[in-house]
């Protein structure tokens, strides 16, 4: 492991994947799992605090984790414990709805030593009693000066009411130099507000707050920053599902921010920053499953290739 690690704090699991013609396959899962799958695939030296049972589903999820480059803190794995469950019902589009059979108690945690960074969201940033133990990672790496990701990837099954959802919300994103969100997160978070609105209204909350991207599906993201709006469209491909993508869109733009930092917000970067996350994106899209590529099979030169 670096002495330098990216941390990723949050659920691990496994997806129960159901296609539209029936049948079932089990897979790993898991926004911040797969984010950190994304992250170590791209060659980002990646440790996943997280809450695994040592039973069959744990060692499969684990077996991921590990095989991918990912470094497993020591107390993620807990003797007796249950591994959650996500059941991913795929649509005639291949576009994917979820049922959890899921618990979420981590408890308090430290940062490893020399992280230099920390990414958080999911049902890891909402669930409680666990949210608070997470909340308590980003203050760590929010006190140490460390880059803090955040995607709310909000599941309405798990999120509060939606006062206390948008508080949530705020509560993180302000130890945040880089929140992305979906165009589905901002009307489960956000119900009425555009995402332009949303992003700015981050962007004002807290002067950390850098860089604030939202996806819009297979069809655009835009960047957000306090100087500079930027729309760029998703690239074309062939479909084979959809889970997983905004998860290695997330790590594509962790990687790459890592890579060229968060301070240049001219539209050329930010153009080349969500392009870089659509290239990763696209290939995820191409395969079955929460798959993401690895940095030899993305362009020559990526992320400014």
């Amino acid at each position: 492991m670096s002495s330098s690690p990216y941390v990723v704090a949050g659920e691990a699991l496994v997806d129960i994947v159901v296609p539209a013609e029936g049948g079932e396959e089990h897979a790993p899962g898991g926004s911040p799992l797969n984010v950190a799958v994304g992250l170590a695939r791209l060659g980002v030296d990646t440790v996943l605090i997280t809450e695994l049972g040592d039973d069959e589903h744990g060692k499969l999820t684990a077996e991921h984790a590990v095989g991918s480059g990912v470094v497993l803190h020591e107390q993620s794995v807990l003797p007796g414990h249950r591994t959650s469950t996500a059941t991913a019902h795929l649509g005639h589009d291949r576009a994917a709805t979820y049922d959890f059979d899921l618990t979420w108690d981590i408890g308090a945690r430290q940062l490893p030593a020399g992280a230099r960074g920390l990414h958080v969201g999911s049902i890891g940033a909402s669930l409680r009693p666990g949210r608070e133990n997470v909340v308590d990672l980003v203050r760590q790496a929010a006190a140490a000066g460390l880059l803090v990701s955040f995607d709310p990837n909000a599941r309405p099954a798990f999120l509060p009411e939606p006062e206390q959802a948008f508080e949530d919300l705020l509560e993180v994103a302000a130890f945040a130099q880089l929140v992305k969100l979906s165009d589905e997160d901002v009307e489960h978070l956000a119900p009425g507000r555009s995402p332009a609105d949303l992003a700015a209204g981050l962007l004002e909350h807290s002067a950390t707050t850098r860089l604030v991207v939202v996806t819009h599906g297979g069809t655009a993201a835009e960047a957000y920053t306090r100087t500079e709006t930027v729309r760029v469209p998703s690239r074309p491909v062939e479909v084979v599902d959809t889970v997983g993508a905004g998860d290695s869109f997330m790590a594509a733009l962790i990687a790459t921010v890592l890579e060229w930092g968060i301070d240049d917000h001219s539209r050329e970067r930010l153009e080349a920053l969500l392009t870089a996350a659509h290239q990763v994106a696209a290939l995820t899209c191409g395969r079955r499953g929460a798959n993401p590529p690895t940095r030899r099979e993305l362009p020559s030169g990526w992320p400014a290739g």
